[in-house]
């Protein structure tokens, strides 16, 4: 019996591929959609052992590794480094999705949560294993970036509770950028719902696709994104009508406390400038 060990981490909310695929010799652009896959030679140099072993990058920041150790992780991570300006230091890992494929022909073919079994393996197995992998690790980073949001608007609310509004135009430009952004990363830039292209000339991948989002709960995981988007937009939307309010008010209160001392000058040129 035989194992590919997964493991996908989120490096960063974007990655260059095409400098990266440049630096191993390739001179071809990479679409959004498509990744970027280093094993045999070019991994030489970078690891000790290279056999069995290979690394998927996606331009939404996600990279899977295939049979690696921590310290070999931190390796090719270290060496990404000096190639793309853009990739951060990380020590550890925040984002975590790990997965196993067992080879083993005198079992029968399976798909759990945590590892699949298959007599034989095929390549199409390691291309879908991996993307699903990296668009649900990429995923729980969005995830938990809209929380982080959501409580920050939590105490924005509880101080309109108290009948004060005291988030700054600044701070509201901030949440709704941030809003935009998830909104971007989860359509856009991860592309959830969008297969991979071996998918549309191969039925077995296309299955093993289909099989994985649904046990990744990705398309579910989706729409309760989509949903929470949604609402914490409606909810700056208030946010800023309230601001805007808010302004008026004071500017209308400037004008009339200015009209007022117009008219006090005006009366006291009136009868005591004579």
């Amino acid at each position: 019996m035989m194992e590919t060990e997964f493991k996908a981490i989120v490096l960063n909310n974007e990655i260059n591929l095409n400098k990266i695929s440049q630096h191993f010799g390739s001179n071809r652009k990479l679409k959004w959609e498509e990744y970027l896959i280093l094993k045999g030679t070019e991994l030489q140099g970078i690891v000790r052992e290279i056999e069995m072993k290979r690394v998927y990058l996606f331009h939404f920041g996600s990279i899977v590794f295939l049979n690696f150790q921590y310290h070999e992780i931190m390796d090719i991570i270290n060496y990404l480094k000096t190639i793309e300006n853009g990739i951060h230091d990380i020590n550890t890992f925040k984002y975590v999705d790990e997965y196993k494929i067992e080879i083993n022909s005198e079992s029968e073919s399976a798909i759990n949560n945590d590892y699949m079994v298959t007599k034989q393996i095929a390549e199409y197995q390691f291309d879908i294993v991996s993307t699903v992998l990296a668009k649900s690790v990429a995923l729980e980073k969005i995830e938990s970036d809209i929380s982080r949001v959501l409580d920050e608007i939590e105490e924005v609310v509880n101080n309109l509770y108290r009948g004060e509004l005291t988030v700054s135009d600044e701070k509201l430009a901030k949440m709704s950028a941030s809003i935009l952004e998830f909104k971007l990363s989860t359509i856009s830039y991860v592309m959830l719902l969008d297969k991979p292209a071996i998918t549309w000339n191969h039925e077995g991948a296309s299955e093993l696709f289909d099989e994985l989002t649904i046990l990744f709960e990705l398309t579910d995981r989706y729409e309760k994104l989509r949903h929470k988007i949604d609402t914490l937009m409606d909810i700056i939307e208030v946010f800023s009508g309230l601001a805007h309010s808010k302004r008026g008010t004071r500017l209308e209160w400037a004008v009339i406390i200015l009209i007022g001392i117009e008219i006090c000058l005006s009366l006291f040129a009136l009868f005591f400038e004579k």
